[in-house]
């Protein structure tokens, strides 16, 4: 399969649902056929939650054993500008509360819901209706595609600095920057009970790998020229429904425009969100957008012009928090410190009764056990300028001796959204980019 197109490929495959068979062509998209209203092309891309079709074997080789819901399990609304010279993916996590379109009388559930109540074409319409934009193009695909994407193109690159292990995906995988083979890749961009659960983390892993990949390919030349395009079209239709509206030609020429790229020049986002875990019975746990910021992101696609560095879309925070203080518990040998650590939204479980005879030179020091580098990374953000020491049998909470210098207290910021969506180029989210990036590549 030629590489100049199968990035498109990935970014179907990255749905993560059931092989879909040979050729198969779904209903056209809503709306005129064609490229766009002169602004731009949107490719829906989605996978869904389904186990039909795969053997016993499969199942227990993708590690894929639970019960499907016939429904959208991932999806990414792809925009490429109208002159080509940029493409922004942006992922919509599944859960995401919206009004299905077309539905009497009006119903509102989880977007991934669209697909069992009319198929694609309810998916798009949902999609069309929620964003306020027009859905050119439609792809879907699953399972066995995205194994069969990545090892055709010769594993991927994922990378971590801490362990993560997931039952639920079968991903058991050390800190460090690992080359994966499709089936290990499927495992980790799965993976959503990592850490805090939800959805967020999974997206973006899934954006770095598809970053990594188009990095490499870059630097290997694989995306240079077109030839064998028209070839690698007929491959991925074989994987890969699409609607009416999208032919070989299509897949042809957004497959060169995706591969003619620069990193600076492919942006990922994920759609802002307001309420984590909005109840609602009947439904469940649903994601609330922020009406604002994401109202902002359905404008810049409309209007195509880049997601990043529009701080309508990311207000960029004095000094943002890569976590929640509210989850950090801290002891601090100062009792003015603590007490502005405390209103900053830390958890000060103690201090000492008085200052310590002898304190160590210099600035604050901030002790750790190793695996909280993340945290760690917070509290030093609101005290600048601090030691940073991981210390062996280190309980949970965080120890912090203030030393002889005069100590700052910043305000820091959390936003889930910048920590795990914020808009960001494809050359700043991958591993070669990304701050963890530290150790060469090693096999899993």
């Amino acid at each position: 399969m030629n590489r100049s197109a199968v990035v498109l490929s990935l970014l179907a495959t990255l749905a993560s649902g059931s092989f879909l068979g040979t050729g198969q062509t779904l209903p056209a998209a809503a709306g005129p056929p064609g490229g766009g209203d002169g602004r731009g092309t949107n490719i829906l891309v989605v996978g869904i939650d389904s186990r039909s079709g795969l053997s016993a074997a499969e199942k227990r080789r993708l590690h894929v054993g639970g019960k499907g819901c016939n429904c959208t399990d991932v999806m990414m609304l792809v925009h490429l500008s109208r002159d080509r010279r940029r493409a922004s993916i942006v992922s919509v996590p599944r859960d995401s509360y919206v009004e299905y379109a077309g539905i009497s009388p009006a119903r509102r559930g989880k977007i991934n819901g669209a697909y069992a109540l009319g198929g694609a074409a309810e998916t798009v319409r949902t999609v069309e209706k929620a964003t306020g934009l027009h859905v050119d193009h439609y792809l879907e695909t699953g399972f066995t595609g995205f194994e069969q994407a990545v090892d055709n193109l010769g594993g991927a690159t994922v990378c971590t600095d801490k362990p993560l292990k997931d039952e639920n995906s079968g991903l058991d995988i050390a800190a460090g920057t690992h080359r994966t083979d499709g089936n290990q890749t499927l495992r980790y961009v799965r993976a959503r009970h990592i850490d805090r659960p939800g959805d967020l983390g999974r997206v973006r892993r899934q954006q770095r790998t598809v970053a990594d990949l188009l990095a490499r390919l870059r630097a290997e030349g694989a995306l240079s020229g077109p030839f064998g395009a028209a070839r690698t079209a007929r491959e991925l239709l074989k994987s890969v429904r699409t609607d009416a509206n999208t032919g070989l030609d299509d897949l042809v020429r957004i497959g060169r425009a995706l591969g003619r790229l620069s990193g600076e020049r492919v942006e990922f986002a994920t759609v802002p969100i307001a309420v984590f875990d909005h109840r609602v019975p009947g439904v469940g746990s649903t994601l609330l957008w922020d009406p604002a910021r994401s109202a902002a992101l359905w404008e810049a696609l409309r209007e195509d012009r880049p997601i990043t560095g529009d701080t309508r879309i990311q207000p960029v925070p004095q000094t943002p928090a890569r976590t929640n203080p509210a989850g950090i518990a801290v002891r601090v040998d100062d009792a003015a410190v603590a007490a502005a650590l405390r209103r900053n939204g830390f958890v000060v479980t103690d201090t000492s009764p008085s200052a310590p005879s002898v304190r160590p030179d210099g600035p604050p020091v901030i002790r750790y056990a190793a695996g909280r580098e993340d945290d760690a990374a917070t509290l030093a953000a609101a005290l600048p300028g601090s030691r940073l020491q991981v210390v062996a049998g280190q309980p949970r909470h965080f120890e912090v001796a203030v030393g002889t210098r005069p100590v700052t207290v910043r305000t820091v910021t959390y936003d889930r959204n910048t920590a795990e969506g914020a808009p960001v180029t494809s050359d700043r989210l991958s591993c070669a980019g990304a701050r963890h990036h530290q150790a060469a590549p090693q096999r899993w």
